[in-house]
């Protein structure tokens, strides 16, 4: 009954973030908040860990969308936006309509610190919002102890104090407050305090904490420990904690953020709308290219197609392409710090994610469209006439000359096919010559594949520059296989492609599915090699210790190794114990040739 969503489920990224789960109707019927996206949204799938209440809820669910956030507080503080955006049938543990609690700086002559969940648009600034209210109040405990500032609301304008109407409270009686009120304290030196708490509330710990420290030192001087015992649980609390969020901002007011990720067939396209410091909507859609168009011509085609949709007014955008003159009303921001940047490396991310979870869908549901995509992306990278269907890939070791070994891999359909893996040994070069090893296993190679009438590959990747690469050369032209097989050479320091006879290497897009796949491929041949070239050494290793016996062979080498773990071993070993190995006559004689 859930098998397309079971699909989609597998790809969900491990990363915080927040779920919306629609039915049939498309109406969004439950949002939900997780540390790790894809666990909490399986167990929704998972028999023995649903109620009655849960399995009503996903019977319902037809299709699954997600928002990814740096951190899980962004998901708690996202997911109680939308909640209250969209008011989902089955989250009714918010139908209180609860908001988050700010901190707010007054815009005030003597300016005040209180908690608010009003944001007022009068001047004052905001900081949070605040999903710990634990938090939040341990920050303002540690700004009444650190900073002496009045709490009352009373006029302290210039002309206000002069009159002499006020007079000093018992906050200022007991060391809150330096009764500015009365003008015994100077507007300067407050406004002071006020930049340092400014400070502190934009998330610079390390000099709350700093402060805290002197206050505790001094409290424990005075041998007042039970304050200091209370300082130092703040500072603790302090240590765990962080105040912004990337998610919301009282600074950003009703901006959209649109970004683009591209492959060679698609654009996806994120868009965020920010309203009142708030993500209020995160959407990415899929456009195909049809006629190879690039991101500034479908970038403007999306953002009005988005602003009609969402009934849009917002008169900046953030954004990462160039959209030139297109829309000389709206103000482009092209961030490169701050928390505009911060919003649109999460837009960026999420058009990531949703790129990826596509590729991962069609490889699941359309296995063939899916190859079809890689092989065409291959043949327009590496200038081919067909399909690399067949791919093939060299790859030379040795140690200091000797036991020189080739690995050979191929992938079919861009997948590796193992039964058609080669290894072979250097048989006609001595010494450590690349170059004279790669010409002969190349030749051996499809010399063999001609003899046997067997299909020659599309391309043969060479493990190396243009040195390896002219001497595959030299055996293909020998076999006659010039222009029926395209050869290229990768080097490995820069990832650069050479073709024959072309001294300026090609660089392919470090994104692209095609360079990607000739890692993967010269990777393999590297670990298939390297494997092989150990084992031949192992090998030859053990003869010369074991095989030299008169009358014990290679087997029975081997028979020994696995038994005794090591030649070491075997030299200490009893006559019963290698007897019970290998035999009464092999025992005897080995026993005999190392006693």
């Amino acid at each position: 009954m859930f098998e397309h969503l079971r699909d989609k489920i597998k790809h969900i990224p491990n990363s915080p973030g927040i779920y919306q789960y629609y039915d049939k109707n498309d109406v969004i019927i439950y949002i939900g908040k997780a540390k790790n996206l894809k666990k909490r949204v399986s167990s929704y799938f998972n028999k023995s860990q649903q109620n009655g209440k849960t399995y009503i809820l996903v019977r319902k669910i037809v299709e699954i969308k997600y928002l990814v956030v740096d951190t899980e507080m962004d998901a708690l503080l996202l997911e109680n936006n939308l909640i209250k955006k969209y008011m989902p049938k089955y989250n009714i543990q918010l139908k209180d309509d609860k908001t988050y609690p700010w901190i707010c700086v007054t815009n005030e002559a003597y300016p005040r610190i209180f908690s608010t969940r009003r944001v007022i648009k009068n001047g004052s600034k905001y900081y949070g919002p605040y999903a710990s209210v634990k938090m939040m109040y341990t920050l303002l405990d540690l700004i009444k102890d650190v900073y002496p500032l009045r709490t009352c609301r009373l006029n302290l304008e210039e002309k206000a104090i002069k009159k002499g109407n006020y007079t000093v409270c018992l906050e200022y009686h007991i060391g809150n407050c330096k009764g500015p009120c009365e003008d015994k304290q100077s507007e300067a030196e407050y406004q002071k305090y006020i930049d340092e708490i400014t400070n502190i509330l934009k998330g610079n710990v390390h000099s709350v904490i700093r402060e805290m420290k002197i206050l505790m030192e001094k409290f424990s001087a005075d041998l007042n420990y039970e304050a200091a015992l209370e300082v130092k649980n703040k500072i603790h609390n302090l240590q765990n904690y962080y105040s912004k969020s990337a998610v919301v901002s009282p600074t950003i007011h009703n901006v959209d953020v649109i970004t683009l990720k591209e492959d060679d067939k698609s654009a996806y396209v994120n868009f965020l709308k920010i309203s009142n410091g708030a993500i209020i909507h995160g959407h990415t859609i899929e456009v195909k290219k049809k006629l190879e168009e690039n991101p500034e011509q479908i970038m403007p085609f999306v953002l009005i197609d988005m602003r009609e949709r969402y009934g849009d007014e917002s008169k900046e955008i953030i954004t990462d392409i160039k959209f030139g003159k297109s829309f000389p009303d709206l103000k482009f921001t092209y961030a490169q710090r701050g928390e505009k940047k911060a919003l649109l490396d999460l837009s960026l991310r999420n058009a990531t994610f949703f790129m990826i979870e596509k590729h991962k869908q069609e490889k699941l549901v359309n296995p063939e469209r899916h190859v079809e995509r890689i092989m065409e992306t291959m043949k327009k990278d590496l200038r081919l006439k067909e399909w690399p269907v067949h791919i093939e890939c060299f790859d030379n070791s040795n140690f200091h000359g000797t036991n020189a070994v080739a690995a050979c891999v191929v992938f079919k359909n861009g997948k590796p096919s193992k039964k058609d893996y080669r290894n072979f040994n250097i048989k006609t070069v001595v010494g450590a010559d690349d170059f004279a090893s790669m010409e002969e296993v190349v030749y051996r190679r499809y010399k063999r594949l001609l003899e046997e009438g067997e299909s020659l590959p599309q391309v043969a990747i060479i493990d190396g520059g243009k040195g390896q690469l002219s001497s595959a050369m030299n055996s293909i032209d020998k076999l006659g296989l010039r222009g029926k097989i395209t050869v290229i050479g990768i080097a490995k320091k820069l990832e650069e492609i050479y073709f024959p006879g072309d001294s300026i290497p090609v660089y392919i897009d470090k994104r692209s599915e095609s360079l990607k796949i000739i890692q993967h491929l010269r990777n393999e041949a590297h670990r298939f090699g390297i494997t092989h070239h150990r084992n031949k050494r192992s090998k030859n290793a053990l003869g010369t210790e074991l095989t030299t016996i008169t009358g014990i062979g290679e087997k029975t080498s081997t028979d020994l190794i696995k038994h005794f773990k090591s030649v070491k071993c075997v030299k200490e070993a009893s006559m019963a114990e290698l007897i019970k190995a290998i035999g009464f006559a092999k025992g005897k004689i080995v026993f005999e040739h190392f006693k």
